[in-house]
């Protein structure tokens, strides 16, 4: 089979089901223990304002609802996951794919938080680090958690996927 489509579809499963590991985590803890998920309508939401020139916004739960803005969201958080796949599997080669280890895809996943810490969060206008919202600490706390989580699915599709092949 072709390499470069071996990765491809390697990426796709591996950050689709790492996405979707995060989801299901969220998911438990909102029914066990009535922890709200994050609200991929406002990733929607900053998204569709980015045509409009607005990246940056003092409170975008303030900030008007758009029509598609859940659809929107969910489909870039999927794709973000695919991308840092993607990324993931760039930095430790198609290699990882023929033995996928826990410990480089946990620590790719605490990485990924930075992308919410720095980014997202100051542009939503909550702040870096989730420094503006009402519970900073509870928020880094549960991101980080949340993205351990998405780099232990890294691990659990790389497996899959190395079983299949």
């Amino acid at each position: 089979m072709n390499n470069l489509f071996l990765s491809l579809i390697s990426s796709i499963i591996i950050g689709l089901g790492a996405t979707l590991t995060f989801d299901l985590w969220a998911l438990f803890l909102k029914y066990a223990f009535n922890v709200t998920p994050s609200n991929m309508c406002l990733v929607g939401r900053w998204v569709l304002y980015i045509p409009d020139g607005i990246i940056k916004h003092s409170n975008i739960n303030s900030t008007p609802q758009k029509g598609t803005e859940c659809t929107v969201g969910w489909f870039t958080h999927y794709l973000t996951g695919f991308m840092f796949a993607v990324t993931f599997l760039a930095i430790v080669g198609n290699s990882w794919i023929q033995l996928p280890r826990l410990i480089p895809a946990l620590i790719f996943g605490v990485i990924t938080v930075s992308a919410p810490f720095f980014i997202m969060q100051p542009l939503f206008g909550f702040g870096f680090a989730a420094s503006k919202t009402a519970n900073p600490m509870q928020a880094r706390l549960r991101g980080l958690m949340n993205h351990t989580v998405f780099g232990f699915g890294l691990y659990i599709f790389g497996l899959l996927i190395n079983w299949l092949i």
